[in-house]
């Protein structure tokens, strides 16, 4: 596996990126201010993240999704790890997260990861959301916010 930034003229993997959040309209919004990577396996893209530079020495993991075919296999982690490794060849000093109050096993791997909770942003996906989301039997309610000082 192999993971790119993606090219200038290509296409985002927008069905995958949707896996991570369902609005495409905030999507779109991230692929404008950040910088999406893709994980190619056989020249098919299996996986996708976003950076989005935040405040000054800090930027934010968005949009980090696997193909449902390919999950379990340990590529969100190559993902997560790429991200972080990034991000610090970039000069960033902390890398956040926000994941839903209902994904179960992404906040496990954050924090097996290096992440900290920092704070919980309160019906953050009713405001921002049309639609409820459920996940895990779960309803999607807040966003837990996650930190990593990396340098």
């Amino acid at each position: 596996m192999r993971i790119r930034e993606l090219n200038n003229n290509e296409e985002p993997p927008i069905d995958l990126l949707l896996l991570a959040d369902p609005s495409r309209r905030l999507v779109e919004e991230y692929l404008k201010r950040g910088v999406c990577y893709v994980a190619e396996d056989n020249k098919a893209i299996v996986g996708v993240y976003v950076l989005l530079p935040t405040r000054p020495e800090t930027v934010e993991l968005v949009n980090i999704a696997v193909s449902e075919d390919e999950q379990g296999k340990g590529i969100g982690k190559q993902l997560l790890m790429d991200a972080i490794q990034k991000s610090k060849q970039m000069g960033y000093k902390t890398i956040e997260v926000g994941t839903g109050n209902s994904s179960i096993d992404q906040i496990a791997l954050y924090q097996k990861c290096g992440f900290r909770i920092i704070g919980v942003d309160r019906d953050f996906f009713i405001r921002h959301y049309e639609e409820k989301i459920f996940e895990n039997g779960i309803w999607c309610r807040d966003m837990l916010r996650l930190s990593q000082d990396i340098n």
